[in-house]
């Protein structure tokens, strides 16, 4: 009996202390809860942004040098699995806390920044639509929801330590784990840009 009234004790510690529930690692469990939503939050979007578009409006543009609705997704596809490279690429390498010092932009500024269609940004070639290696629009939807669904289940439970593994990126230099909330916020920037393409195919009538 007082074994087990001993182990209630430490549960009620756990609790009252915010440690039940978490895993070691080097980010925080309220960390780790903001980067999963993030994550499951963005990929829903994208995915409702996309429903019931036919293929005149998948392929419709606002304009010849803009993206369509079918492009852009082949852009968040690619760029799912360029972003989790880099990451796999940081975290294989030794940490380098002595870099913690370059960066410059909060978790919030980054999702900001990266979610802020007013700020433009030049992608790299090889992650514009027409240089992929998708076939078709589904071939990059299924891609994006398995790649977006083992990033989930990563975060859900890695212990690695995403703090003190600095990389250098086109908007400066940032840890792993605002790395992993770029790739969400990067998916929702590009989500934005497709309900901006529906908004203007729906005002064209594209049926």
């Amino acid at each position: 009996m007082r074994r087990k009234k001993t182990g209630y004790i430490l549960l009620a510690l756990l609790v009252i202390t915010g440690l039940a529930g978490t895993i070691s690692g080097s980010i925080s469990g309220k960390e780790r809860r903001i980067a999963l939503n993030l994550m499951k939050n963005s990929k829903s979007d994208v995915l409702l942004s996309l429903k019931g578009l036919s293929e005149k409006q998948l392929d419709f543009k606002i304009a010849p040098d803009k993206w369509s609705a079918k492009e852009c997704m082949y852009h968040i596809a690619v760029s799912e699995n360029e972003l989790w490279g880099w990451l796999q690429t940081a975290l294989n390498a030794p940490a380098n806390p002595e870099k913690r010092s370059e960066v410059k932009l909060t978790d919030e500024q980054l999702i900001q920044l990266m979610e802020d269609r007013s700020h433009k940004m030049k992608t790299n070639v090889s992650l514009e639509p027409q240089n992929t290696s998708y076939k078709s629009f589904d071939d990059a939807v299924n891609d994006f929801k398995k790649q977006r669904t083992k990033h989930i289940e990563y975060l859900r439970s890695t212990t690695e330590d995403l703090r003190d593994h600095i990389i250098k990126t086109p908007i400066g230099w940032v840890d792993c784990y605002q790395l992993c909330l770029m790739i969400a916020s990067h998916s929702n920037r590009h989500m934005q840009q497709i309900n901006e393409t529906k908004e203007e195919a729906s005002l064209s009538r594209i049926k």
